[in-house]
């Protein structure tokens, strides 16, 4: 069975303007993305600067979304790392303090082989008795899972159900379909411009910047796809095309956390190295969201 199916919101994390976690804020947005539809929270993701929170403040923020959270959706945690150690203790933290899954990025800088790979994630799954998802996101990591890699720990290792599909490369896509053949694996998109594409081949859904920002419009355009309804979800992908693309203009989450502040959301700023938009970059991101409607 899915750990969800349709829009998992890629959830960020509000900051006060010293810096530190503003778990407040936090609490609001948790409770408007579960009012508004979202069918799943991941916590402590790319979006939400995972990179530049300590290890406690990690813990602390997926025990403290998981509370909030209580159950009402899926809660699913980032706890993947470049060192396998690492990983693994931060995924049996997150398993204690109650989150449903884990979403485990490959190593970055340090990279792998595929059966480095095949062996990292393996200790990490073992590790835990929780659902765990792959994420491939080669443009961030410098590392692809390949095809077969994915298929052989879908197939050998029970608790890793899934992945988050960020690639964009349909060719591997298809391929770790073959390899899988036929075998219970849930792929979810990792790119909101791709959402139709992906659930065409079968994806469950998407794990979702967008969704920060328009959570019942990304639940819904997820809910058409799973109803079969094409044409009305291709229409809101197609209407959602812009925003996307600004939502990306620069490196995530600089511009959600902006159009999130730009809505009243209070979210604070980033830490660095992230830092805010550019003049004419932010001016675009207002335009997209005026058009969409949600500023």
């Amino acid at each position: 069975m899915a750990l969800f199916k349709g829009a998992g919101v890629a959830l960020i994390t509000p900051m006060h303007e010293d810096g530190s976690v503003n778990f407040d804020a936090l609490k609001e947005i948790i409770e408007e993305q579960i009012d508004k539809g979202t069918d799943a929270i991941i916590s402590v993701g790319t979006t939400g600067e995972a990179a530049t929170l300590s290890v406690e403040e990690h813990v602390e923020v997926i025990a403290y979304t998981t509370k909030v959270v209580n159950h009402r959706i899926p809660l699913i945690a980032g706890t993947g790392s470049n060192c396998t150690e690492s990983a693994v203790e931060l995924s049996r933290q997150a398993e204690e303090v109650g989150a449903d899954g884990l979403l485990l990025v490959t190593p970055y800088y340090n990279k792998a082989t595929q059966k480095g790979l095949i062996h990292h994630y393996t200790e990490i799954a073992n590790a835990v008795k929780l659902p765990c998802l792959l994420y491939n996101i080669p443009s961030r990591t410098g590392l692809t899972i390949q095809p077969e890699t994915v298929a052989y720990l879908g197939k050998n290792v029970p608790n890793i159900v899934g992945m988050k599909e960020a690639s964009g490369n349909f060719t591997n896509i298809l391929r770790t379909l073959e390899f899988l053949d036929g075998h219970e694996f849930d792929l979810y998109s990792g790119n909101d411009d791709q959402i139709i594409p992906l659930m065409s081949l079968g994806a469950k859904g998407v794990i979702s910047v967008l969704a920060c920002v328009a959570p019942r419009k990304t639940h819904e355009l997820c809910r058409a796809m799973l109803d079969s309804d094409v044409r009305k979800a291709a229409a809101m992908q197609i209407e959602a095309a812009e925003l996307i693309h600004q939502l990306f203009i620069e490196v995530n989450p600089i511009p959600v956390k902006t159009a999130l502040n730009l809505m009243g959301k209070e979210v604070g700023p980033l830490r660095l190295p992230l830092c805010e938009m550019e003049p004419e970059h932010l001016e675009s991101l207002k335009s997209a969201m005026k058009e969409y409607g949600i500023l």
